[in-house]
C-alpha cells in the first residue's frame, strides 16, 4: 500500500510525538535513512548521536530510524521540509533536485581520486555547499563516504567501445544517463531493486555501482567483471531542517557540527573495511574478475559535462573550487 504524502506526514508526526515526559526537558532529534542497523552508515550516525548527546550534556539527543521506516530519502526530504522529520540521510544524486549545489558532485571524474575527495568534503568548498539549502529548509550536516562507482557486466569495459551497444542500468538522473551517453552506452533508468533480475535476464548488459553491490545485492551471481574506472564518487549527505537548526542556541549548533564532522570520519575507516571485505568475498566465493583500466579515455569522452558545469552559474563556483584542489 502506498501512502500519500500528507498522510504519511501526518503518520509520521504522530508517530514521532510520543516522547515521554522525562525526556521532555531535552530536544529530541529524529534522524530517518534507508540502510539496515548493520550498515557502515547507520554506525556512523549512531556514533554522531552519542556525541552529540555526550556534548550537549544529554540535553540534545538524536533518536535514528533505519530501513526507510519512515519512508523512502525522498519522502523523508519531503517530510523534512514540511517539518514532520527534523534530519535524514540522502544523496548528491537526489539532493540535487533539491539544491543545485550538490550537482557538482555528479560530474563524473569530479574527484581525482580519494584523497581529493575528501579535501574537497572537509574543506571550504565542501563547506559551502552544505549551507547552500538553508532557504530550501534544510542546512547540511557532513557527508559520509559511498565509494567510487565502476562498471560491472560480464565482459570487461577497458574503454568507452566496450560500452557500445550495451544496456547500462542508471540511476534516474540526467547526469548519470548523460554519461553514459557520452560514452557510447544506452542508458536504461531502472529501480535498484528490479536490478538483479534485469541482469539475470537480459533486460540490462551491465551495470554501476562500488564493489559492494556484488555482495549487499548479489549482483556478483549475475555479473562476473568489474572494470574499477571510478568514473563517480557520490557522497551520502545528512542534512537537518532550517526550522529545527534555527531553534537551537548557538552552543549546539557547534556540537552537533562538531559530532557530525567527526562521524564523517569515523565512517571513513568503516566504508574502507567494508569495501576490502566485499572485494575480497566477491573473488573467492563469486569468482568476480577485478580489471583495472585507463581511466584517461573516460575522463575525455565525459569532457563535455565537465566543461558544461563550468559555464552553469548555478554550479560553476563549486567546480572550479572543486578542480583548484587536485594534485598532478
Amino acid at each position: 500500500m502506498r501512502w500519500n504524502k500528507k498522510a504519511l506526514a501526518t503518520v509520521v508526526t504522530c508517530a514521532l510525538a510520543t516522547t515521554s515526559f522525562a525526556a521532555s526537558a531535552a530536544t529530541t532529534l529524529k534522524l530517518s535513512h534507508n540502510q539496515d542497523r548493520n550498515h557502515p552508515v547507520h554506525k556512523s550516525m549512531q556514533f554522531m548521536a552519542d556525541q552529540v548527546k555526550e556534548y550537549t550534556d544529554g540535553e540534545v539527543r538524536i533518536r535514528i530510524y533505519p530501513n526507510g521506516q519512515l519512508g523512502t530519502q525522498r519522502e523523508s526530504m519531503e517530510l523534512l521540509q514540511n517539518g514532520a522529520l527534523q534530519i535524514a540521510k540522502s544523496n548528491a544524486s537526489e539532493m540535487e533536485s533539491f539544491e543545485p549545489a550538490y550537482g557538482a558532485f555528479n560530474i563524473p571524474y569530479i574527484f581525482r581520486d580519494r584523497d581529493h575527495y575528501y579535501r574537497a568534503m572537509t574543506g571550504e568548498v565542501g563547506e559551502k555547499i552544505l549551507a547552500a539549502s538553508h532557504d530550501k529548509g534544510f542546512v547540511g550536516l557532513t557527508y559520509y563516504d559511498a565509494g567510487s562507482r565502476s562498471f560491472y557486466a560480464n565482459k570487461p569495459i577497458n574503454s568507452p567501445e566496450d560500452l557500445k551497444g550495451l544496456k547500462i542500468r542508471v540511476q534516474p538522473s540526467p547526469t548519470a544517463v548523460e554519461m553514459i551517453k557520452l560514452m557510447g552506452g544506452s542508458p536504461t533508468p531502472l529501480a535498484y531493486g528490479e536490478l538483479y533480475t534485469a541482469l539475470q535476464q537480459g533486460v540490462v548488459d551491465g551495470a554501476e555501482n562500488n564493489p559492494t553491490a556484488l555482495t549487499n545485492s548479489r549482483h556478483g551471481e549475475v555479473s562476473k567483471v568489474y572494470s574499477q574506472d571510478e568514473h563517480t564518487m557520490i557522497p551520502d549527505v545528512l542534512v537537518i531542517s532550517s526550522a529545527s537548526w534555527d531553534k537551537l542556541p548557538k552552543d549546539q549548533q557547534v556540537a552537533i557540527k562538531k559530532a557530525a564532522k567527526e562521524s564523517m570520519m569515523f565512517h571513513k575507516e568503516l566504508w574502507t573495511e567494508m569495501t576490502e571485505e566485499a572485494v575480497k568475498k566477491a573473488q573467492d566465493s563469486m569468482s568476480v574478475k577485478f580489471v583495472s583500466v585507463e581511466k584517461q579515455p573516460f575522463v575525455d569522452a565525459v569532457k563535455p559535462m565537465h566543461d558544461a558545469a563550468l559555464n552553469n552559474p548555478a554550479i560553476a563556483e563549486y567546480v572550479s573550487g572543486i578542480d583548484a584542489l587536485a594534485t598532478n
